[in-house]
């Protein structure tokens, strides 16, 4: 039998010699951005690249503050209702949560030249903004052939069983070797049992017959994963106006992020057996980025604009835990964990990204397009030393660009009140051999003998399937300096949920050899949908 041998786990060696990182849908996961700023930026679904005015844009097109004739100071609130869905197999599942949040505070100030040409005026801004809420539960439960314990085995392929003993001289294999967490304790847990040359395993849940050891599957299969947390970003953007035709602007912005998942795994088998596998992972970390960006205005009704964010640079810090227990035949075994107090550091950079924007303001109406480039195969995790992380390599094999569109429009119905709309597609950056379940070729033009890159002792992960969202808003100027604006966000995001990568012999360059003969141990995904809506309310003040 041929097996997989490291290629996936744990990526760095740490001081004291943890071996414990971010995987690659960790990192997109961290790298991802949503629509979220005033009610008026999510009423017409963030389409203000070329149109400005609004506060939302210093973190996209920080051009679009010169547009500013007034300095102005505003925030925030929303409410949000999110719901996921999941089929695996033909089980059904259903997750909810509700989130009440503080979206952003801003501060625009407007600095006039007297100038009728030339600089016209100079305009600052600071802001507060949520530019990302992880907060959701989800639910995957139903059967499928093949058992994590099944992919513990696979993992442990060529392990002596000596090594996973704690031993003399203070050896500990999670300290002292480079074999995956996940491996280490599902072989203390009693996951798996080894065959006789102590180099094999087997799953512990099955029975000896004349052919050979013979694994049961799960006749019951349990995932629930709650995630919380968010990104809140700090902006401080400057723009100058010149001549009312073109406008410049820039931005520094420190992102600080704060994520946590718990996940609880059960598996239950028809002879009184079950297994246990439940992780905690706390993430935290601060980075910087810099957003410039131009819009140009040749005519009264038509606008153009582009913008470049860099990536953000991340210092970021795991905090994590994992429980396994198992039970045979009625029998428990002890409850095993991960060492106590573990953490780790290292440094992701997220993707860079173009922004293309058009717009037309006419003297009741306006509508504009956005277009958003990011190339996800520029995400990059790296530890202290600066050396990339294995996950850096996963990256680059599969993922690539993503296209998000926005199209929006408002219009005024009387001088005071105006009611706006949008909707966003954004398609996904993963290759379309991960949305397949099938691990990239390397350069020897074998497949890799792992789906997907997983790290630590958490293997589930999701496939991102792509996002469309419907937006809908209102507006009300009270006085000339008062108003408030009011919107409605209707978001699916669609995914594809693992309990753990499926695996396969290495070797193999042929895709009809690789599915029909090449499945080591094979995962079925259950398709999941988070339906997110938000209504958010956003009060503004002009002098």
């Amino acid at each position: 039998m041929k097996r997989i041998t490291c290629l996936f786990i744990s990526a760095f060696l740490m001081t004291g010699g943890l071996a414990y990182a971010q995987g690659e849908m960790d990192a997109f996961k961290m790298s991802q951005n949503e629509l979220n700023g005033t009610a008026r930026y999510l009423g017409m679904s963030g389409a203000f690249g070329a149109l400005g005015g609004d506060i939302s844009s210093m973190s996209t097109n920080p051009a679009g503050l010169g547009i500013y004739r007034s300095s102005e100071v505003v925030t925030t609130i929303s409410l949000s209702s999110i719901k996921t869905n999941t089929d695996w197999n033909g089980s059904k599942a259903d997750g909810s949560k509700t989130r009440f949040n503080f979206d952003n505070i801003a501060y625009v100030g407007y600095f006039p030249t007297g100038n009728d040409e030339g600089i016209v005026g100079w305009n600052i801004g600071l802001s507060y903004n949520r530019i990302k809420d992880f907060s959701r539960s989800y639910r995957m439960n139903g059967a499928q052939a093949y058992s994590v314990a099944d992919y513990v085995a696979d993992l442990l392929y060529g392990v002596n069983k000596n090594d996973l003993r704690y031993g003399d001289k203070n050896y500990d294999p999670y300290f002292d070797s480079s074999i995956s967490w996940l491996g280490i304790l599902g072989y203390d847990a009693g996951f798996v049992d080894p065959y006789s040359n102590n180099k094999e395993y087997h799953s512990a849940f099955g029975r000896e017959t004349a052919n050979g050891w013979e694994n049961y599957s799960p006749q019951n299969v349990d995932l629930q994963v709650n995630e919380k947390g968010s990104i809140g970003q700090y902006n401080f953007s400057f723009a100058t106006n010149i001549s009312d035709v073109f406008f410049l602007g820039a931005t520094v912005a420190v992102t600080d992020m704060d994520y946590s998942i718990r996940t609880e795994y059960t598996e239950d088998f028809s002879t009184n057996s079950q297994l246990t596998l439940d992780n905690g992972l706390s993430t935290s970390g601060t980075g910087y980025a810099v957003n410039v960006g131009a819009i140009l205005r040749p005519t009264d009704f038509l606008r153009v604009g582009v913008a470049y964010n860099s990536p953000t640079w991340y210092k970021m810090t795991d905090y994590f835990i994992g429980t396994a227990q198992t039970m045979i035949a009625g029998e428990k075994w002890d409850k095993q964990s991960t060492p106590d107090y573990q953490a780790g550091d290292y440094h992701l950079r997220t993707p860079d990204r173009w922004i293309f924007s058009m717009a037309g303001v006419g003297k009741n109406f306006l509508i504009s397009a956005d277009y958003e480039l990011t190339n996800y195969k520029r995400m990059r995790l790296y530890d202290l030393d600066g050396y990339d992380l294995k996950a850096t390599d996963d990256i680059k094999a599969d993922f690539g660009m993503s296209g998000t569109l926005k199209v929006g429009a408002e219009y005024k119905v009387t001088p005071q009140f105006s009611v706006r709309a949008g909707t966003l597609w954004r398609t996904s950056p993963m290759k379309s051999h991960v949305k397949d379940g099938i691990p990239p070729l390397n350069e020897k033009g074998e497949y890799y003998t792992q789906a997907v890159g997983v790290v630590g002792t958490i293997p589930s992960y999701t496939v991102d399937k792509g996002t469309n969202s419907y937006s809908f808003g209102l507006g009300y100027r009270f006085t000339p300096n008062f108003y408030a604006d009011l919107a409605c966000v209707y978001r699916i995001y669609k995914e594809d949920v693992y309990a753990f990568p499926s695996t396969y012999q290495a070797g193999i360059s042929n895709i009809n050899e690789l599915l029909n003969e090449g499945i080591v141990v094979k995962s079925d995904p259950a398709s999941m949908k988070t339906k997110t809506t938000q209504v958010a309310l956003t009060l503004g003040y002009k002098f």
